[in-house]
Protein backbone atom coordinates (compact mmCIF):
# COMPACT_ATOMS: atom_id res chain seq x y z
CA UNK A 1 0.00 0.00 0.00
CA UNK A 2 1.58 3.63 -0.65
CA UNK A 3 0.05 7.09 -1.48
CA UNK A 4 2.03 7.59 -4.33
CA UNK A 5 -0.11 7.75 -8.01
CA UNK A 6 -0.37 5.21 -10.42
CA UNK A 7 3.11 5.31 -12.34
CA UNK A 8 0.37 5.79 -15.71
CA UNK A 9 -1.64 8.19 -13.83
CA UNK A 10 -2.64 11.10 -16.67
CA UNK A 11 -2.21 9.02 -19.81
CA UNK A 12 -4.75 8.85 -22.51
CA UNK A 13 -5.40 5.65 -23.74
CA UNK A 14 -7.74 4.46 -27.17
CA UNK A 15 -7.99 0.79 -26.73
CA UNK A 16 -9.79 -1.01 -30.09
CA UNK A 17 -8.52 -4.39 -29.64
CA UNK A 18 -11.22 -7.55 -30.16
CA UNK A 19 -10.81 -10.75 -28.02
CA UNK A 20 -7.93 -11.18 -25.70
CA UNK A 21 -4.72 -10.09 -27.11
CA UNK A 22 -5.42 -6.51 -27.45
CA UNK A 23 -7.41 -5.98 -25.21
CA UNK A 24 -5.28 -7.53 -22.38
CA UNK A 25 -2.90 -5.10 -23.54
CA UNK A 26 -5.10 -2.40 -22.48
CA UNK A 27 -5.77 -3.69 -18.79
CA UNK A 28 -2.75 -4.06 -18.31
CA UNK A 29 -2.29 -0.36 -18.76
CA UNK A 30 -5.84 0.55 -17.22
CA UNK A 31 -4.51 -1.06 -14.04
CA UNK A 32 -1.28 1.00 -14.31
CA UNK A 33 -3.33 4.16 -13.84
CA UNK A 34 -3.72 4.56 -17.67
CA UNK A 35 -7.44 6.47 -18.78
CA UNK A 36 -8.05 3.11 -21.20
CA UNK A 37 -11.08 4.44 -23.60
CA UNK A 38 -12.22 1.00 -24.83
CA UNK A 39 -13.52 1.81 -28.49
CA UNK A 40 -16.24 -0.62 -29.71
CA UNK A 41 -18.36 -0.83 -33.03
CA UNK A 42 -22.38 -0.25 -32.45
CA UNK A 43 -22.65 -3.49 -32.21
CA UNK A 44 -19.84 -4.31 -30.16
CA UNK A 45 -16.61 -6.37 -30.34
CA UNK A 46 -16.67 -10.08 -31.58
CA UNK A 47 -16.41 -11.63 -27.68
CA UNK A 48 -19.29 -9.46 -26.47
CA UNK A 49 -21.08 -10.63 -29.84
CA UNK A 50 -20.67 -14.16 -28.66
CA UNK A 51 -21.63 -13.49 -25.61
CA UNK A 52 -24.86 -11.82 -26.78
CA UNK A 53 -25.60 -15.87 -27.95
CA UNK A 54 -24.52 -17.74 -24.52
CA UNK A 55 -25.02 -14.85 -22.18
CA UNK A 56 -22.73 -12.37 -20.68
CA UNK A 57 -18.91 -12.66 -20.95
CA UNK A 58 -16.76 -13.17 -18.48
CA UNK A 59 -13.18 -13.10 -20.15
CA UNK A 60 -15.01 -9.69 -21.65
CA UNK A 61 -15.11 -9.06 -17.73
CA UNK A 62 -11.64 -10.01 -16.95
CA UNK A 63 -10.10 -7.83 -19.94
CA UNK A 64 -11.85 -4.91 -19.50
CA UNK A 65 -12.26 -4.15 -16.16
CA UNK A 66 -11.66 -0.22 -15.01
CA UNK A 67 -11.98 0.66 -18.46
CA UNK A 68 -14.26 3.47 -19.93
CA UNK A 69 -16.81 2.29 -23.34
CA UNK A 70 -17.08 4.10 -26.48
CA UNK A 71 -18.76 3.43 -29.35
CA UNK A 72 -17.44 4.88 -33.28
CA UNK A 73 -18.90 3.27 -36.69
CA UNK A 74 -15.43 3.60 -37.65
CA UNK A 75 -16.96 2.70 -41.35
CA UNK A 76 -18.75 5.88 -41.61
CA UNK A 77 -16.83 9.70 -41.88
CA UNK A 78 -18.21 11.19 -38.82
CA UNK A 79 -16.96 7.90 -36.89
CA UNK A 80 -13.74 8.04 -38.07
CA UNK A 81 -13.69 12.15 -37.64
CA UNK A 82 -14.39 11.68 -34.04
CA UNK A 83 -11.59 8.60 -33.49
CA UNK A 84 -9.52 11.16 -35.24
CA UNK A 85 -9.99 14.11 -32.89
CA UNK A 86 -9.84 11.52 -30.12
CA UNK A 87 -6.48 10.74 -31.20
CA UNK A 88 -4.83 14.14 -30.92
CA UNK A 89 -5.49 14.24 -27.33
CA UNK A 90 -4.11 10.60 -26.78
CA UNK A 91 -1.05 9.11 -25.97
CA UNK A 92 -1.66 4.87 -27.38
CA UNK A 93 -3.69 3.87 -29.59
CA UNK A 94 -3.81 0.33 -29.98
CA UNK A 95 -5.35 -2.52 -31.84
CA UNK A 96 -5.02 -5.63 -32.93
CA UNK A 97 -7.19 -5.58 -35.98
CA UNK A 98 -5.71 -7.76 -39.10
CA UNK A 99 -2.53 -5.86 -41.06
CA UNK A 100 -3.88 -3.11 -43.35
CA UNK A 101 -7.80 -2.99 -41.61
CA UNK A 102 -6.88 0.43 -40.55
CA UNK A 103 -5.18 1.82 -43.26
CA UNK A 104 -8.39 0.67 -45.76
CA UNK A 105 -10.31 1.89 -43.30
CA UNK A 106 -8.30 5.50 -43.56
CA UNK A 107 -6.74 5.52 -39.68
CA UNK A 108 -3.83 3.56 -40.25
CA UNK A 109 -0.47 4.95 -38.58
CA UNK A 110 0.62 7.72 -40.73
CA UNK A 111 -2.74 9.37 -40.50
CA UNK A 112 -2.98 9.47 -37.11
CA UNK A 113 0.88 9.65 -36.86
CA UNK A 114 0.30 12.71 -38.65
CA UNK A 115 -2.60 14.14 -35.93
CA UNK A 116 -0.19 13.26 -33.14
CA UNK A 117 3.36 12.94 -34.08
CA UNK A 118 3.33 12.09 -30.21
CA UNK A 119 0.97 9.24 -30.37
CA UNK A 120 2.58 5.33 -29.72
CA UNK A 121 0.37 3.06 -32.51
CA UNK A 122 0.18 -0.13 -30.73
CA UNK A 123 -0.97 -2.64 -33.74
CA UNK A 124 -0.76 -6.15 -32.72
CA UNK A 125 -1.46 -9.59 -34.93
CA UNK A 126 -1.17 -12.69 -35.81
CA UNK A 127 2.29 -13.00 -38.17
CA UNK A 128 3.13 -9.00 -37.97
CA UNK A 129 2.63 -5.90 -40.50
CA UNK A 130 4.71 -7.39 -42.97
CA UNK A 131 6.50 -10.76 -44.48
CA UNK A 132 4.72 -13.43 -46.80
CA UNK A 133 2.30 -14.59 -44.08
CA UNK A 134 0.94 -11.19 -43.08
CA UNK A 135 -2.74 -11.67 -44.34
CA UNK A 136 -2.95 -15.31 -43.27
CA UNK A 137 -5.87 -15.70 -40.82
CA UNK A 138 -4.79 -15.92 -37.18
CA UNK A 139 -6.36 -16.95 -33.76
CA UNK A 140 -4.56 -18.78 -31.03
CA UNK A 141 -5.07 -22.26 -32.27
CA UNK A 142 -3.52 -21.62 -35.45
CA UNK A 143 -0.42 -19.50 -34.24
CA UNK A 144 -0.16 -22.90 -31.91
CA UNK A 145 -0.09 -24.92 -34.49
CA UNK A 146 2.16 -23.12 -36.18
CA UNK A 147 4.49 -21.72 -33.65
CA UNK A 148 5.02 -25.58 -33.03
CA UNK A 149 3.26 -25.90 -29.61
CA UNK A 150 0.70 -28.47 -31.01
CA UNK A 151 4.05 -30.74 -31.96
CA UNK A 152 5.74 -30.46 -28.30
CA UNK A 153 2.22 -30.85 -26.08
CA UNK A 154 0.57 -34.10 -25.75
CA UNK A 155 2.01 -37.83 -25.35
CA UNK A 156 4.22 -39.08 -28.33
CA UNK A 157 1.89 -41.84 -29.29
CA UNK A 158 -1.27 -39.52 -29.21
CA UNK A 159 -2.16 -36.58 -31.83
CA UNK A 160 -1.12 -32.92 -30.96
CA UNK A 161 -2.82 -31.03 -28.71
CA UNK A 162 -3.34 -27.78 -27.49
CA UNK A 163 -1.86 -25.74 -24.13
CA UNK A 164 -5.58 -25.76 -22.74
CA UNK A 165 -5.31 -21.83 -22.07
CA UNK A 166 -4.85 -19.31 -24.74
CA UNK A 167 -1.45 -18.76 -24.54
CA UNK A 168 -0.34 -16.84 -27.32
CA UNK A 169 -3.27 -14.65 -26.99
CA UNK A 170 -1.76 -13.51 -23.79
CA UNK A 171 1.75 -13.99 -24.56
CA UNK A 172 1.00 -11.56 -27.95
CA UNK A 173 -0.84 -8.84 -25.19
CA UNK A 174 2.18 -8.92 -22.79
CA UNK A 175 4.62 -8.19 -25.47
CA UNK A 176 2.61 -5.55 -26.57
CA UNK A 177 2.29 -4.22 -23.66
CA UNK A 178 5.94 -3.69 -23.36
CA UNK A 179 5.92 -2.59 -26.66
CA UNK A 180 3.98 0.49 -25.58
CA UNK A 181 5.73 1.43 -22.74
CA UNK A 182 9.25 1.30 -24.42
CA UNK A 183 7.66 3.33 -26.69
CA UNK A 184 6.63 5.64 -24.52
CA UNK A 185 9.47 5.93 -22.42
CA UNK A 186 11.41 7.11 -25.74
CA UNK A 187 8.93 9.36 -26.29
CA UNK A 188 9.72 10.88 -22.94
CA UNK A 189 13.41 11.59 -24.27
CA UNK A 190 12.48 12.23 -27.79
CA UNK A 191 9.18 14.27 -27.98
CA UNK A 192 8.31 11.66 -30.49
CA UNK A 193 5.74 8.84 -31.06
CA UNK A 194 5.86 5.64 -33.22
CA UNK A 195 4.33 2.72 -34.94
CA UNK A 196 5.32 -0.88 -31.88
CA UNK A 197 3.81 -4.21 -33.35
CA UNK A 198 4.05 -7.63 -32.40
CA UNK A 199 3.27 -10.39 -33.74
CA UNK A 200 1.27 -13.52 -31.75
CA UNK A 201 4.32 -16.21 -33.59
CA UNK A 202 6.93 -13.81 -32.73
CA UNK A 203 5.95 -13.58 -29.27
CA UNK A 204 5.28 -17.38 -28.73
CA UNK A 205 8.81 -18.50 -29.96
CA UNK A 206 10.98 -17.94 -27.70
CA UNK A 207 8.71 -20.37 -24.53
CA UNK A 208 10.00 -23.04 -26.90
CA UNK A 209 13.39 -22.62 -25.76
CA UNK A 210 14.00 -25.91 -24.04
CA UNK A 211 12.54 -27.53 -26.98
CA UNK A 212 14.79 -26.18 -28.81
CA UNK A 213 17.80 -27.13 -27.01
CA UNK A 214 16.68 -30.80 -27.67
CA UNK A 215 15.94 -30.22 -31.31
CA UNK A 216 19.67 -28.76 -31.15
CA UNK A 217 21.22 -31.39 -29.32
CA UNK A 218 19.58 -34.17 -31.47
CA UNK A 219 21.10 -33.29 -34.18
CA UNK A 220 18.02 -31.69 -35.92
CA UNK A 221 16.06 -35.13 -35.35
CA UNK A 222 12.29 -34.25 -34.71
CA UNK A 223 12.04 -34.15 -30.98
CA UNK A 224 8.32 -34.70 -30.36
CA UNK A 225 6.08 -34.44 -27.74
CA UNK A 226 7.29 -35.06 -23.93
CA UNK A 227 4.01 -35.24 -21.96
CA UNK A 228 4.46 -33.80 -18.90
CA UNK A 229 8.19 -34.35 -19.04
CA UNK A 230 10.95 -31.77 -19.45
CA UNK A 231 10.97 -30.33 -22.95
CA UNK A 232 14.48 -31.03 -23.48
CA UNK A 233 14.16 -34.32 -21.33
CA UNK A 234 16.93 -33.26 -19.82
CA UNK A 235 15.71 -32.67 -16.13
CA UNK A 236 14.52 -35.24 -13.65
CA UNK A 237 12.41 -35.76 -12.18
CA UNK A 238 10.39 -33.19 -13.88
CA UNK A 239 6.51 -34.79 -14.36
CA UNK A 240 3.35 -35.27 -12.68
CA UNK A 241 2.65 -38.04 -10.30
CA UNK A 242 -0.21 -39.92 -8.83
CA UNK A 243 -1.53 -39.46 -5.52
CA UNK A 244 -4.42 -41.11 -3.98
CA UNK A 245 -6.58 -38.57 -4.82
CA UNK A 246 -5.13 -36.48 -7.23
CA UNK A 247 -1.72 -35.43 -8.88
CA UNK A 248 1.47 -33.68 -8.09
CA UNK A 249 3.41 -32.19 -10.29
CA UNK A 250 7.40 -32.55 -9.06
CA UNK A 251 10.55 -31.08 -10.43
CA UNK A 252 13.95 -30.81 -9.41
CA UNK A 253 16.09 -28.13 -11.05
CA UNK A 254 19.48 -28.82 -9.03
CA UNK A 255 21.00 -32.00 -7.49
CA UNK A 256 20.09 -30.67 -3.90
CA UNK A 257 16.11 -30.81 -5.15
CA UNK A 258 17.04 -34.31 -5.90
CA UNK A 259 18.75 -35.01 -2.32
CA UNK A 260 16.27 -32.99 -0.81
CA UNK A 261 13.42 -35.03 -2.62
CA UNK A 262 14.80 -38.20 -1.45
CA UNK A 263 14.99 -37.93 2.22
CA UNK A 264 11.37 -36.44 1.46
CA UNK A 265 10.82 -40.13 0.11
CA UNK A 266 12.16 -41.83 3.46
CA UNK A 267 15.44 -42.84 0.83
CA UNK A 268 17.97 -40.58 1.49
CA UNK A 269 20.36 -43.60 0.01
CA UNK A 270 18.92 -42.60 -3.56
CA UNK A 271 20.90 -39.27 -3.37
CA UNK A 272 24.37 -41.07 -3.04
CA UNK A 273 23.42 -43.91 -5.87
CA UNK A 274 25.69 -43.45 -8.99
CA UNK A 275 22.59 -44.28 -11.21
CA UNK A 276 20.77 -41.01 -9.93
CA UNK A 277 23.84 -38.72 -8.63
CA UNK A 278 23.08 -36.38 -11.58
CA UNK A 279 20.74 -34.89 -14.38
CA UNK A 280 22.47 -36.81 -17.11
CA UNK A 281 22.33 -40.37 -15.17
CA UNK A 282 18.91 -39.43 -13.72
CA UNK A 283 17.49 -38.46 -17.73
CA UNK A 284 19.13 -41.71 -18.50
CA UNK A 285 16.89 -43.97 -16.96
CA UNK A 286 14.14 -41.28 -16.41
CA UNK A 287 11.07 -44.39 -16.42
CA UNK A 288 12.83 -45.80 -13.70
CA UNK A 289 13.19 -42.53 -11.54
CA UNK A 290 9.50 -41.92 -12.22
CA UNK A 291 8.66 -45.20 -11.24
CA UNK A 292 10.63 -44.35 -7.72
CA UNK A 293 8.88 -40.87 -7.32
CA UNK A 294 5.37 -42.20 -8.87
CA UNK A 295 5.48 -45.33 -5.96
CA UNK A 296 5.98 -42.73 -3.18
CA UNK A 297 3.47 -40.22 -4.18
CA UNK A 298 0.79 -42.47 -4.91
CA UNK A 299 0.80 -44.04 -1.39
CA UNK A 300 -0.21 -40.15 -0.11
CA UNK A 301 -2.96 -37.71 -0.48
CA UNK A 302 -2.50 -35.36 -2.84
CA UNK A 303 -1.63 -32.37 -0.22
CA UNK A 304 0.60 -34.50 1.90
CA UNK A 305 2.50 -35.46 -0.83
CA UNK A 306 2.82 -31.35 -1.50
CA UNK A 307 3.52 -30.80 2.27
CA UNK A 308 6.69 -32.98 2.20
CA UNK A 309 7.69 -31.43 -1.13
CA UNK A 310 7.31 -27.85 0.44
CA UNK A 311 9.03 -29.13 3.97
CA UNK A 312 12.07 -30.47 1.95
CA UNK A 313 12.30 -27.37 -0.35
CA UNK A 314 11.64 -29.81 -3.36
CA UNK A 315 9.29 -27.46 -6.10
CA UNK A 316 6.51 -29.05 -6.25
CA UNK A 317 2.83 -28.61 -6.34
CA UNK A 318 -1.26 -30.07 -6.51
CA UNK A 319 -2.84 -30.21 -9.88
CA UNK A 320 -5.84 -27.94 -9.07
CA UNK A 321 -8.98 -27.18 -10.89
CA UNK A 322 -10.52 -23.76 -11.76
CA UNK A 323 -12.78 -24.03 -8.34
CA UNK A 324 -9.93 -24.07 -6.51
CA UNK A 325 -7.81 -21.34 -8.47
CA UNK A 326 -10.54 -19.04 -8.05
CA UNK A 327 -10.27 -20.08 -4.26
CA UNK A 328 -6.60 -19.69 -3.81
CA UNK A 329 -6.13 -18.49 -0.47
CA UNK A 330 -2.60 -16.51 -1.78
CA UNK A 331 -3.87 -14.89 -4.32
CA UNK A 332 -7.04 -13.09 -2.44
CA UNK A 333 -4.53 -12.45 1.01
CA UNK A 334 -2.48 -10.69 -1.92
CA UNK A 335 -5.34 -8.60 -3.32
CA UNK A 336 -4.29 -10.16 -7.14
CA UNK A 337 -8.32 -12.11 -7.14
CA UNK A 338 -10.68 -10.46 -5.83
CA UNK A 339 -14.91 -10.61 -5.44
CA UNK A 340 -16.64 -8.36 -7.82
CA UNK A 341 -20.37 -7.09 -8.11
CA UNK A 342 -20.74 -7.61 -11.83
CA UNK A 343 -24.04 -5.63 -13.53
CA UNK A 344 -24.02 -8.47 -15.70
CA UNK A 345 -22.67 -11.45 -14.60
CA UNK A 346 -23.62 -10.73 -10.41
CA UNK A 347 -20.84 -12.05 -8.23
CA UNK A 348 -17.76 -13.13 -9.64
CA UNK A 349 -14.33 -13.68 -8.85
CA UNK A 350 -11.72 -11.03 -11.41
CA UNK A 351 -7.83 -10.83 -11.43
CA UNK A 352 -6.12 -7.64 -11.05
CA UNK A 353 -2.62 -6.84 -13.03
CA UNK A 354 0.37 -9.32 -11.97
CA UNK A 355 2.54 -5.95 -12.33
CA UNK A 356 3.35 -4.66 -8.60
CA UNK A 357 3.99 -0.98 -8.29
CA UNK A 358 5.40 -0.43 -4.82
CA UNK A 359 4.42 2.55 -3.08
CA UNK A 360 1.01 2.78 -4.67
CA UNK A 361 -2.27 1.07 -3.70
CA UNK A 362 -3.98 -1.72 -6.04
CA UNK A 363 -5.95 -0.41 -8.76
CA UNK A 364 -9.52 -1.01 -7.84
CA UNK A 365 -11.49 -2.93 -10.15
CA UNK A 366 -14.24 -0.92 -11.36
CA UNK A 367 -16.49 -4.02 -13.23
CA UNK A 368 -16.25 -3.46 -17.57
CA UNK A 369 -18.63 -1.11 -19.06
CA UNK A 370 -21.57 -2.01 -21.38
CA UNK A 371 -21.43 -1.57 -24.41
CA UNK A 372 -21.18 2.51 -25.22
CA UNK A 373 -21.70 3.19 -21.07
CA UNK A 374 -19.37 5.71 -21.39
CA UNK A 375 -20.15 7.41 -25.12
CA UNK A 376 -21.50 10.75 -23.32
CA UNK A 377 -18.94 11.20 -21.03
CA UNK A 378 -16.15 10.88 -23.06
CA UNK A 379 -17.56 12.69 -25.81
CA UNK A 380 -17.81 15.71 -23.52
CA UNK A 381 -15.31 15.24 -21.55
CA UNK A 382 -12.86 15.34 -24.40
CA UNK A 383 -14.50 16.74 -27.59
CA UNK A 384 -16.74 19.36 -25.91
CA UNK A 385 -20.09 17.56 -27.34
CA UNK A 386 -23.00 17.72 -25.38
CA UNK A 387 -25.66 15.58 -25.05
CA UNK A 388 -27.75 16.64 -28.27
CA UNK A 389 -25.15 16.45 -30.39
CA UNK A 390 -24.17 12.83 -29.34
CA UNK A 391 -27.58 12.20 -29.79
CA UNK A 392 -27.29 13.68 -33.35
CA UNK A 393 -24.41 11.81 -34.14
CA UNK A 394 -26.17 8.16 -32.68
CA UNK A 395 -29.04 9.47 -35.27
CA UNK A 396 -26.62 9.49 -38.20
CA UNK A 397 -24.95 5.87 -37.42
CA UNK A 398 -21.74 7.55 -36.76
CA UNK A 399 -21.93 6.11 -32.89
Amino acid sequence: MGDRPPPLEGLFVLDLGQIYQGPYAGFLLAMAGADVVRVEPPEGEPTRRRAKLAGASLPLAILNSTKRGITLDLKSAEGRGLLVELVKQADVLLENYAPTVTERLGIGPEVLLEANPRLVYASASGYGRSGPSRDDLAMDLTVQARAGFMAVTGWPDRPPVKAGPAVCDFLGGAHLYGGIMTALFERERTGQGRVVEVSMLEAAFPALASNLGLHHNSGGEVAGRTANRHGGMSVTPYNVYPARDGWVAIICTTEDHWRNLAVAMGRPELAEDARYATHSARSACMDEVDELVGAWSAGLDRDAVWAECLAHRVPAAPVRDLHEVLADDHLHARGFLVEVDHPELGRVTLPRSPVRYEGSALAELVPSPLLGQHTEEVLAERLGLDAGAVDALRRRGAL
